[in-house]
Parts: structure tokens; sequence; C-alpha cells
């Protein structure tokens, strides 16, 4: 029998686990805390427990994160963490600091399957999908490498992959993390973005997060062009998806849109881009493109991307731009890859056009 990895568990799972072992049910949350909330990971250390099962554990657990390959920080503090998944495979997860809050976002699948045209991941396609372990791997490793007294405040599931094309493990990774004997996050403060996987939509509401819908196109034919998952599930749908969405849980939907010059940047856009939302309860947040090799796309202008915002908000939209962090390393939104060998270690940002 292989033995189970701790961080792929859920705190029922562990209990059923331990359990099936002869050991008692309250040892998972003894087990919890004190690797989750003490972040002891030797048996050894665990003084509340008794000698004799102190020597077992190792038989029956693995406590084992994945492997931190590279770190790369950003000159505005942002931190790029690659991750060693096993057979040749890895993963990216950026830190953001911003003020008063320190975000982790993670990946949840070596590549996509989504093929978006902007989105660096896309171009080296799906090469499986993570464990539950792997995605709360990222957050504790890299939780273990912050100074003391930091400590990750939210949690986004945008890095590389499709969250909702790997429900089942994004969705444990998000009750293990929320765990009041693990880290203990607010369900509030984690969030799952998607390229608009309609029937799994759902599945966001049922685990009491936030949602984030990658919108970046107003009409279905420019749509499909940079989004093929469009032609499955049309605008029409999404947004009602969303209204839906909205409707259960009394929350917003945060809608992302990606302006790519001369493409999706126009302020008849803009107004188009008010029309379709403007009974969606939403918060609409605009994200210039950001760069990466032989993209085929260009950030737009200063000035248009301004332009953009301010006939958004003329119109009445609750609208704002997404701060660009880590584009000085490939970090930012849109940009993570693991094609090492095709990225170069930093991007040099020309002079942003007026």
């Amino acid at each position: 029998m292989d033995v189970p990895n701790f961080y792929n568990l859920t705190l029922p799972e562990l209990a059923e686990y331990l359990v099936s072992r002869g050991v008692k049910k309250f040892r998972a949350q003894q087990l919890f805390r004190w690797i989750y909330g003490e972040r002891v990971k030797d048996f050894e250390a665990m003084t509340n427990i008794s000698k004799a099962l102190r020597a077992e554990l190792p038989q029956m657990l693995k406590v084992e994160l994945p492997t931190v390959l590279t770190e790369h920080l950003s000159t505005d503090g942002t931190r790029k963490y690659l991750f060693d998944m096993g057979e040749g495979k890895s993963v990216e997860a950026v830190l953001i600091p911003t003020a008063g809050r320190l975000t982790l976002c993670v990946s949840s699948e070596v590549g996509c399957n989504m093929a978006c045209k902007f989105c660096y991941t896309a171009k080296q396609k799906l090469q499986r999908r993570l464990e539950t372990w792997e995605i709360v791997g990222q957050f504790m490793a890299v939780s273990e490498r912050l100074p003391e007294g930091m400590r990750i405040s939210n949690i986004v599931y945008m890095g590389m992959g499709e969250p909702l094309d790997n429900c089942e493990a994004v969705f444990r990774s998000i009750e293990v993390l929320h765990s009041p004997w693990g880290m203990n996050v607010s369900r509030r403060k984690i969030t799952v973005s998607t390229s608009g996987i309609v029937p799994m939509i759902p599945q966001v509401a049922k685990a009491g997060v936030r949602l984030a819908v990658s919108l970046n196109a107003v009409d279905d034919e420019t749509r499909a062009k940079i989004m093929p998952i469009n032609r499955r599930w049309p605008l029409a749908d999404l947004l009602q998806a969303c209204r839906d969405h909205c409707q259960q849980t009394g929350d917003k939907v945060t809608l992302e849109y990606v302006l790519l010059k001369d493409l999706t940047d126009s302020l008849k856009d803009a107004r188009r881009l008010y029309e379709i939302t403007r009974d969606v309860p939403c918060k609409i947040n605009i994200i210039p493109f950001n760069e990466h090799p032989n993209s085929g796309f260009h950030r737009p202008s200063e000035g248009r991307i301004n332009r953009f915002q301010e006939e958004l908000m003329r119109l009445g939209a609750h609208v704002l731009r997404r701060k660009t962090m880590g584009r000085d390393i490939y970090a930012a939104c849109g940009q993570l890859t693991t094609l090492q060998e095709k990225t170069p270690k930093s991007v040099e940002l020309a002079p942003v056009p007026q």
C-alpha cells in the first residue's frame, strides 16, 4: 500500500484514514494543528502524541512538499517560484505584495487545455492536472520561506491551468487551506478564476469562495478567436451563469478583461462591455496585456488604457485597473509558463507608450 501524502488529505479524509489504521479520530486534528498551525513536520516533535504512535506515523504518512527549483524577485517586490512536480514537469506560483495583503497566485495544472491565444501558459498545452497536495504544497512551501510574522492573506487560483478543469483537486485544496485546524484562510479571501466552463461555475458557489471570470471580449466572434472555449459556452451562457452565481451567493463576480491593442481596447468596446454586463452584479477588472515571446499581441498605450477605463466609469460601471505586478520577471497575468528554455529570465521593458 502506498503511503499517502499528508498534504493530499482533507481533515475528514485524514480522520477516516487514521481510524482505518487503528488510530483515534481526534489525532487528525492534532496532526493538522502541528503540521499546518505550528509548521512542525517531524512526528517526533509532536509532544502531545504518544511515543508509540509517533514511531508508527512515518509508516502511515508522508509529509512532503514540492521542491522550489527557482525563485525570482521583481523590482516591485513580486516573487515568482518554480516548483518541481516530478518527471520533468513543473509549475509556477506568484507571491504578490500589496497594501494590507499578501496574495499567492497558485497553479492548478501543468500547462492548460484552454488554448487562450494571449496566454503564455497555453503555448505548452495541458501536460497533467495537479493533485491536491501539489496545490496545497505551493501555499505551504511559499509560507515556509516568508520572514517571521508574515502570512499569506489571500489565495487566487489564477496561475497555470484552468481551475474548473481540475475541480476535485482545486476544491479539496480549498477545504484543506480553509480548515480552522489548518491554515484557517477565510473563504472570502479565496478566489477561483475560470475562462468560462459554465457547468462547473456552481461549484464555486458551493465552495463559498469568490468567482472571477475571464471575459476579455464583448462579442462572440472576437472572444472565440482569442478564447476557443467561447465556441462551446458563448457569452450569453457565461453571463447568465454569472447572474445565477450572484443571485445564489449575494456576491459580486469579478469580470476580468484583457486589453489587447486594436482588438479589445476601443471606446466602442468599452460601451459594449458596459451594456452586456450592466445587469450582472460585478466589478470589472481591466488588465493591460502583458508581453511574452511571440504572442502576436501588443499592450495598448497608457492613454488608450486610461480612456477605456474612464469611459466605463462615466457610464457607471464599477471598474478597476489591475496593477501590473512582476511583469519584468514574467510573473504578471498571462505570463506564467514552464517553457524555461524559451523564456528569458527577465523581460527588458520598453518605455510605456503614451
